[in-house]
């Protein structure tokens, strides 16, 4: 298979600006062989691509997007951070975060916006544990949060 930034360019994908950090915390944390990405939201060129709660402001659909979207941007910091994306030998875990209230259940659906995009990316090293879980709000109105933790060489 192709190294991680061949595929980004067979795919079309252009990674965006890195978001810089809207708090005291740090993008992208290394520790030993493991690279820990901060919560990315779906900002793109400066604005947020949707806000809202999902299931009421935002589609699942566009909520999909917003996923992919933060997947994106957590690319982008870890590039940002390690200087090429072929350093990733894994993604490892992915940890999605959607706004929305108690009766939504499709976090799953939601969160295949950003796993399917990281298994486009790094085929089969792309494979991760997740956790897709519902909160009541999230930062800036974000409809949709991503962590990612990546083991790096």
């Amino acid at each position: 298979m192709s190294t991680a930034e061949q595929r980004l360019k067979e795919l079309g994908i252009e990674l965006p600006t890195p978001v810089p950090p809207v708090a005291a915390y740090v993008p992208v944390k290394v520790a030993g062989s493991m690279a820990f990405v901060a919560g990315q939201i779906p900002m793109k060129d400066g604005q947020m691509i949707a806000s809202g709660r999902v299931g009421h402001e935002v589609s699942p659909e566009k909520a999909v997007e917003c996923a992919r979207q933060c997947g994106l941007n957590a690319l982008a910091a870890l590039r940002q951070h390690l200087g090429s994306l072929d350093r990733v030998s894994q993604i490892v875990r992915v940890g999605v975060f959607v706004a929305c209230d108690e009766k939504f259940t499709d976090h799953p659906k939601i969160a295949n916006g950003a796993s399917e995009l990281f298994q486009s990316v790094f085929g089969d090293a792309g494979k991760h544990a997740r956790a897709a879980v519902g909160a009541p709000s999230l930062p800036r109105g974000a409809p949709v949060e991503v962590e990612v933790i990546a083991e790096i060489r």
